[in-house]
């Protein structure tokens, strides 16, 4: 199973911009809209994707609105396999299946279709997003995965925000990959 070098992960790192006090103050936020406008650090991700988990005898891929649908779509395509949107509520105009997650101060929810995987049981889904922070998202999409009696094989994320602890709450549930850690 393939693995970044450090200094692999350097040139992804330098093709993510970082803007400070973005949304709040105290955060710096990571822009991955470089990355995305930078073709060959794309390509270079997409193709280390590709190599990770051509092996892993994989059904389906599922992302994570927004920004993880971009990478997972694209994988998907590379793969030959079906791309599944995880989505907010009242986005997908089909029959959905919803998880529930606690926010700081409320409750958010996830959506997907009932018949995403095409009702196989056992389906073996990869899970992508860009980012786990607190892990609220992620860990209630790998639910959502288990729900619909799939399997979430593995939770890909291009950024780990370590400090957040996000990684330890998902732990539980399913292998995970992060390609770089903050």
């Amino acid at each position: 199973m393939k693995e970044l070098s450090q200094k692999d992960k350097e040139f992804l790192l330098d093709s993510i911009r970082c803007i400070k006090d973005f949304p709040k103050p105290g955060i710096v936020f990571r822009d991955i809209t470089t990355l995305l406008n930078n073709a060959e650090a794309f390509n270079f991700l997409m193709d280390h994707l590709v190599e990770r988990y051509k092996d892993f005898d994989i059904d389906f891929i599922a992302g994570i609105e927004s920004r993880g649908f971009i990478f997972a779509a694209a994988l998907a395509a590379r793969l030959r396999i079906p791309f599944v949107p995880i989505r907010k509520p009242k986005k997908l105009p089909y029959i959905t299946i919803s998880q529930k997650y606690s926010l700081e101060y409320g409750v958010d929810e996830v959506q997907m279709h009932i018949d995403a995987f095409k009702h196989k049981e056992g389906a073996k889904v990869i899970l992508i997003d860009d980012l786990i922070a607190t892990g609220g998202t992620a860990k209630a999409s790998v639910e959502l995965i288990t729900q619909a009696n799939a399997i979430c094989v593995e939770a890909c994320f291009l950024i780990d925000l370590k400090e957040l602890k996000g990684s330890e709450a998902l732990r539980p549930l399913t292998k995970i990959y992060s390609i770089l850690e903050i």
